[in-house]
């Protein structure tokens, strides 16, 4: 079973891409650090479900959907 902080970090990129977002455009969105929110992306942030909660508003997604391997769409992320 693949790690759920691996997951999340994928499913955050993915979703991002998705609506053409940078990572400061997202930070703007979910009122949260850009540095933050690359540490996420890159496994080195553990976020709150708070912050989790945050991202699939900013991100017009659920957080089941952050945080479920089959959820987000990855058309694009190779």
């Amino acid at each position: 079973m693949e790690d759920v902080c691996a997951i999340l970090a994928r499913n955050i990129k993915a979703a991002r891409k998705r609506l053409n977002l940078s990572q400061e455009e997202l930070s703007d969105r979910a009122e949260i650090d850009r540095t933050y929110v690359s540490g996420i992306e890159r496994q080195v942030r553990n976020p709150t479900i708070t912050v989790v909660a945050k991202f699939a508003e900013a991100l017009e997604t659920t957080t089941a959907d952050l945080l479920t391997d089959r959820s987000i769409d990855r058309a694009g992320m190779e």
